[in-house]
């Protein structure tokens, strides 16, 4: 990956599993985050950018 982003352009979404809970941690391109138990659920909001997202202060933007 690149300072410009991956290979190809596209937008890049992260789930990382919290181990020993059922959390799953979504973090968006525009560095938004968002806690679930539902993979389904996670895959939505990422996808629903930028609905929904609020990057933390100082972050990159919507």
């Amino acid at each position: 990956m690149t300072s410009a982003g991956p290979p190809g352009g596209g937008a890049v979404y992260r789930i990382d599993w919290t181990p020993g809970t059922d959390v799953l941690d979504g973090a968006c391109h525009c560095g938004a985050r968002h806690l679930s138990e539902d993979p389904v659920e996670l895959w939505e909001w990422l996808l629903a950018h930028p609905e929904g997202h609020h990057p933390p202060a100082g972050g990159e933007g919507a």
